[in-house]
């Protein structure tokens, strides 16, 4: 397969990756996230790291307890691919329905990502959260007719 082929397969699956990533958060699915992080994953964030794919699945249940509800969308990401380890950087936007009011919290997010592929799957091996601003708002919750 041409190099440059190749190359676009695999940015598409980089990015698929962190899509499958921001779903298991808003679902608090562990299993999606299990098929994302290598064994040896870290992840780390403004006053957390977490080292380990069993010490990381915990942070789902941390985002249950913290927020009603989170909605993660990725946006635009650069890769460098070097064989079957990759590096680069993720946007992403995540609201967080607050308990005990109808108000949002955003996060404008950026991951500083690693990866490595493993059995022909691309996953993290490092993810570093950078939060560059938030916003509070308010929100009307509930099903519009």
């Amino acid at each position: 397969m041409p190099d440059a082929l190749q190359s676009l397969i695999d940015q598409s699956l980089l990015r698929q990756t962190a899509e499958i990533y921001a779903t298991g958060a808003d679902r608090r699915d562990k299993a999606l996230w299990q098929q994302v992080l290598a064994e040896d994953c870290v992840i780390e964030g403004p006053g957390f790291t977490s080292e380990g794919r069993e010490n990381c699945l915990p942070s789902l249940d941390a985002l249950g307890t913290m927020f009603r509800g989170t909605l993660h969308r990725v946006h635009q990401q650069t890769v460098t691919i070097d064989g079957d380890r990759a590096t680069g950087e993720t946007y992403c936007t995540a609201d967080h329905l607050l308990k005990g009011e109808d108000a949002i919290l955003v996060w404008a997010i950026r991951y500083q990502d690693e990866w490595r592929r493993e059995e022909g799957l691309w996953r993290f091996t490092r993810r570093r959260l950078i939060v560059d601003w938030t916003e509070t708002r308010p929100v009307k919750v509930g099903v519009v007719a």
